[in-house]
């Protein structure tokens, strides 16, 4: 499976989904012009894995900030993952970011996926 490597920008977080090397990751911060536009290829990349996922999977999420916009598309990331046996969400947050932790606890609310939760 083609790995999907985004680089990150001051406006876009970094994405990589490596099935050959069991890395699932975003990372940085998400306030694209067009989330939708920026997001299709990751929705469209698990939609691929999900046919041939491994038997467990841990999704990195660690981004620093995200707009509303990004919010409703890390959703349907998440809502995607769901659908896939064995996926596990690793939610990162600054330890003073409390604002960053909520939103991994209400996504988590949103989702029936296991999520755990890691200071950095």
């Amino acid at each position: 499976m083609k790995v999907l490597n985004l680089a990150g920008t001051e406006d876009t977080p970094k994405v990589i989904l490596d099935k050959d090397n069991e890395l699932f990751e975003i990372s940085g911060r998400s306030l694209p012009e067009d989330s939708a536009e920026f997001f299709a290829p990751i929705l469209n990349w698990i939609d691929g894995y999900s046919e041939e996922a491994l038997s467990s999977t841990k999704f990195l999420f660690k981004l620093e900030y995200f707009n509303t916009a990004s919010s409703k598309l890390i959703l349907d990331v998440l809502s995607k993952l769901e659908e896939i046996e064995g996926v596990t969400v690793v939610w990162y947050y600054h330890e003073d970011d409390e604002d960053m932790q909520e939103a991994g606890e209400e996504f988590e609310e949103l989702v029936e996926l296991e999520f755990e939760f890691e200071t950095y």
